[in-house]
């Protein structure tokens, strides 16, 4: 299973079964990274160039996988736990700690470059790719923590769900009318 820098778990055993498409990927398969940044790693926008700014990956007649490309970037947009399918809920103008937090499934190689040639000095702890999903606080401490896999079919945890309906029962009292004169006459 793949670990973090630190040797805790991912999850996982090949994080590129959770990548969707490229962030990077317009959609008409251009690689947008090539076009908006070539001073970053000119290498690989001349390359892109050359093939008019086409994604390396996008096309499903090229053999390349996102593992190819160097700078490949997955990053999960649906609000809710990929392991137990918990939503997200979070009310304006407060500052409670999310019920969803960002899970890295992808860290550095062990020689820290995102590419031979390129990158030469990176740092070991920088991401090769940034392949990440959301996972709920008490599903992503399992995972770290334990023997967890994101795979595993699991319901939230009971904790979950009742912050989950203690947020849900904020929001439909805010969303009920209580006139001035009485939300107000206590003071």
């Amino acid at each position: 299973m793949e670990k973090t820098p630190r040797g805790t778990s991912v999850g996982v055993e090949d994080p590129y079964a959770f990548a969707g498409v490229c962030d990077r990927c317009t959609d008409d398969g251009r690689c947008r990274y090539a076009f908006e940044r070539p001073d970053e790693d000119p290498e690989f926008a001349r390359e892109r160039a050359a093939e008019e700014y086409a994604c390396p990956v996008h096309d499903p007649d090229r053999e390349e996988t996102p593992a190819d490309c160097p700078q490949f970037r997955s990053r999960n947009r649906d609000r809710e736990c990929v392991r137990c399918g918990l939503e997200e809920k979070r009310l304006a103008h407060d500052d409670e700690r999310p019920l969803l937090e960002e899970h890295h499934l992808s860290y550095a190689d062990e020689s820290g470059s995102t590419r031979e040639g390129a990158d030469a000095g990176a740092e070991a702890d920088e991401l090769s790719h940034e392949i990440t999903i959301y996972l709920c606080r008490w599903c992503h401490a399992k995972v770290h923590n334990s023997w967890a896999r994101i795979t595993d079919d699991v319901a939230p945890e009971p904790e979950a769900v009742a912050e989950l309906e203690g947020r849900r029962g904020r929001e439909l009292d805010e969303l009920g009318f209580e006139s001035a004169a009485t939300r107000y006459e206590d003071e």
